[in-house]
C-alpha cells in the first residue's frame, strides 16, 4: 500500500502544475509556449495556443473541473486552424488532435454540457476533426506515407522535402482511428493504415527500419536503426494500436520488429543504434527518448527485460538528476552538444507502467527523485525551464508543452493508484459512465490508452460509435427471423468485413480451434443473449 506521504506528494505535484500553468496563462497565452526565463511567450509548432490544448486533459486528471470547462469553451471560441502557418504533421497530430480528442472523451466526467449522442458528436470532436482534415493533404503521396510539414491553409508546399522520420510516418493510427470510429468517416483511419503498411514494406532484409526515409522514392536516407528519436512512437503505436483496436495485424508487425530489435540492437539490457542492413553498431548511445521502452514492454507482459532496462536508465538519471538527451554507454557520460534535459516524461511514464505491473517501490522512488530534481534545478519565478546542460544546471528559455501534458500527468498518476484512468479503485465503484444515443454505451470503465503525448483515449467510445450499431443490427435481424411465424429457415450467412462468408464453426477432424492473439474467450454477440440456443423475443 502507498504511504500517507503520497498525498503530500500529490499536493506537491499539483502545486508544480499550477505554478507552470498559471505562468503560461499570465505571461504566454495565446502563444504556443511559455519562455520561463524572460516571462513571455513564443509560437513554436504552429500558432494555436498549443500549451493550453496540451494541458487541458491534465486539468481534469488533477480534478479541476471548473478550469477544464472554462478552457474548453475558450478554445472553442478562439482557436482557428484556417491560418497561413506551416505546421509539423506529426506534432499537430499528437498534441492538438490527440489533446482535443481526449478532452472530448473526458467532457462528461468534467461535467460539461453534452450534445445528445456524445461521445459520437460534440464541439471538441469537431475541432479535432477540423485539425486532422488540415493534415490530410500531407498523405496525398504516391506511397501514402505523409510529408513532414503542411501549410494549414494551402496544403503541402511544392518545395517541401520528401524526407521525413520514421515516427512521422507511423504515429497516426491511434488518433486517426479514434476520429474515424467516433465520426463514422473512415478516411482518417484509412490513410493512417496505408502509411503503416507502406512503411512496413520498406524494412531491411534483417527486419529493421532506419531513421529517415524519402516518402516518394521509399529510399532510406538515414539508415540507423534503434528505438529512440525518429523511430520511437512508431513502435509504440503498433502496440497501442493493436490493443485499442484489437488488431492482430499491428501486433504481428510489432512482434516481428521486436525480434529484430532484441537480436541486433540489445546489449546488456541497453539498446544501441545499428546499421539497418548489416546490423553493425553505428552509435553506442542511449537517448532519453528511448526511456519509454520499458513501459511499452510492460504492456506486452515482457517484465523481466523491462525491469532490467529501466534500472540501466534510472542509473543514468541518478548520475545527473535528469536524463541527458544523449548518453555514451561505453564512456558512461554525456555526449557533446547533447547534455540537456528538456523535462521529458519518458522515464516517469515507464515508472508508472512498471509500478502498476509490479508494485515495486523503486518506481515511486524515481517519482520522488524526479519531483525533487525538477523543483531544485528547473524552477524559475515564472514556470519551469528546460535544462540546457545537466553537468552545471544551466537553463534554457523554454518550457515545452509536454511538461504539462505528459511529465506532470504521469508523475501524478504514478502516485494515485486509484485514479479513474487506472480503472478506478475497486471494481464497480461507479467510476464508469453512460453515453451514446440512448445512453446504451458503458464508457470510462478503464483500459484507457495514452497517445504518445499522454492524452488518454477510451476504447469503449470507439466501440460505442462503431461496432455497437452493427451489433444492435445483428440482434434485430436475429429477433426478426425468430419472430416471423412458422419461419424455421435460417437467416442467410452474413458477409464478414473481408467479404467472405463467416468461417464455419464446425472443426475438421483433428483440428484444434486457436483463439486469436488478442482475444478474451467471449461468446459471439448473439450467443450472449440466448439460453440453450433460444433467443427470447419480446412476446415471451
Amino acid at each position: 500500500q502507498l504511504r500517507s506521504s503520497d498525498c503530500g506528494l500529490q499536493q506537491r505535484i499539483k502545486s508544480m502544475f499550477y505554478h507552470a500553468y498559471n505562468s503560461y496563462l499570465d505571461y504566454a497565452f495565446p502563444y504556443d509556449e511559455l519562455r520561463p526565463l524572460t516571462c513571455d511567450g513564443q509560437d513554436t509548432w504552429g500558432s494555436f495556443s498549443l500549451t493550453l490544448i496540451d494541458a487541458l486533459d491534465t486539468l481534469l486528471v488533477l480534478g479541476n473541473h471548473t478550469e477544464f470547462q472554462r478552457v474548453a469553451s475558450i478554445l472553442q471560441d478562439t482557436v482557428d486552424f484556417d491560418i497561413d502557418v506551416n505546421a509539423s504533421v506529426f506534432e499537430t497530430n499528437i498534441r492538438v488532435v490527440g489533446g482535443l480528442l481526449s478532452a472530448h472523451l473526458l467532457a462528461k466526467r468534467a461535467g460539461m454540457e453534452l450534445e445528445p449522442g456524445w461521445p459520437c458528436s460534440g464541439p471538441l470532436l469537431r475541432m479535432a476533426e477540423d485539425a486532422a482534415r488540415k493534415l490530410l493533404p500531407a498523405f496525398e503521396t504516391p506511397t501514402g506515407m505523409p510529408y513532414g510539414t503542411v501549410n494549414l491553409l494551402r496544403g503541402v508546399s511544392p518545395t517541401e522535402t520528401p524526407v521525413t522520420c520514421t515516427a512521422g510516418v507511423g504515429t497516426f493510427i491511434l488518433e486517426f482511428a479514434t476520429l474515424s470510429r467516433l465520426t463514422g468517416d473512415p478516411t482518417f483511419e484509412n490513410v493512417a493504415r496505408r502509411a503503416l503498411r507502406a512503411l512496413w514494406k520498406t524494412r531491411s532484409d534483417i527486419g529493421l527500419v532506419g531513421n529517415h526515409i524519402d516518402i516518394v522514392s521509399t529510399k532510406w536516407v538515414a539508415q540507423d536503426a534503434g528505438i529512440g528519436a525518429g523511430v520511437d512512437s512508431y513502435f509504440e503505436y503498433l502496440v497501442k494500436g493493436a490493443v485499442m483496436l484489437q488488431d492482430e495485424e499491428l501486433l504481428s508487425m510489432f512482434q516481428a520488429y521486436d525480434r529484430a530489435i532484441q537480436n541486433y540492437t540489445r546489449f546488456d539490457d541497453w539498446y544501441l543504434w545499428v546499421q539497418m542492413h548489416k546490423g553493425t553498431v553505428s552509435m553506442p548511445i542511449f537517448q532519453s527518448l528511448e526511456a519509454f521502452w520499458p513501459g511499452l514492454q510492460s504492456l506486452l507482459g515482457n517484465l523481466d527485460s523491462a525491469v532490467r532496462t529501466f534500472q540501466n536508465y534510472y542509473s543514468v538519471w541518478r548520475q545527473f538528476g535528469g536524463l541527458p538527451e544523449f548518453y555514451s554507454i561505453p564512456q558512461g557520460y554525456t555526449v557533446d552538444k547533447r547534455e540537456g534535459y528538456p523535462l521529458r516524461p519518458e522515464l516517469i511514464e515507464s515508472a508508472m507502467y512498471l509500478f502498476r505491473a509490479t508494485g515495486d517501490h523503486t518506481y515511486l522512488q524515481l517519482g520522488v527523485d524526479a519531483l525533487e530534481s525538477i523543483e531544485k534545478i528547473a524552477k524559475t519565478p515564472c514556470g519551469y525551464a528546460s535544462v540546457k546542460d545537466l553537468r552545471d544546471h544551466q537553463l534554457d528559455n523554454r518550457m515545452e508543452s509536454f511538461f504539462l501534458a505528459e511529465t506532470i500527468k504521469y508523475l501524478y498518476l504514478l502516485f494515485d493508484p486509484t485514479h479513474f484512468l487506472h480503472g478506478g479503485g475497486t471494481e464497480g465503484d461507479g467510476s464508469w459512465e453512460e453515453g451514446g444515443e440512448a445512453g446504451e454505451c458503458v464508457l470510462g470503465a478503464g483500459g484507457f490508452i495514452f497517445n504518445t503525448e499522454a492524452h488518454p483515449l477510451d476504447p469503449a467510445a470507439l466501440y460505442c460509435c462503431g461496432r455497437h450499431d452493427q451489433d444492435r443490427q445483428e440482434l434485430q435481424d436475429i429477433l426478426l427471423t425468430l419472430s416471423q411465424p412458422g419461419s424455421q429457415s435460417k437467416p442467410p450467412p452474413k458477409q464478414t468485413e473481408g467479404g467472405s462468408q463467416s468461417e464455419s464453426i464446425a472443426l475438421k477432424p483433428g483440428e484444434k480451434k486457436t483463439p486469436p492473439l488478442l482475444s478474451c474467450p467471449v461468446q459471439p454477440f448473439s450467443a450472449r443473449l440466448s439460453i440453450l440456443g433460444q433467443v427470447f423475443t419480446d412476446d415471451t
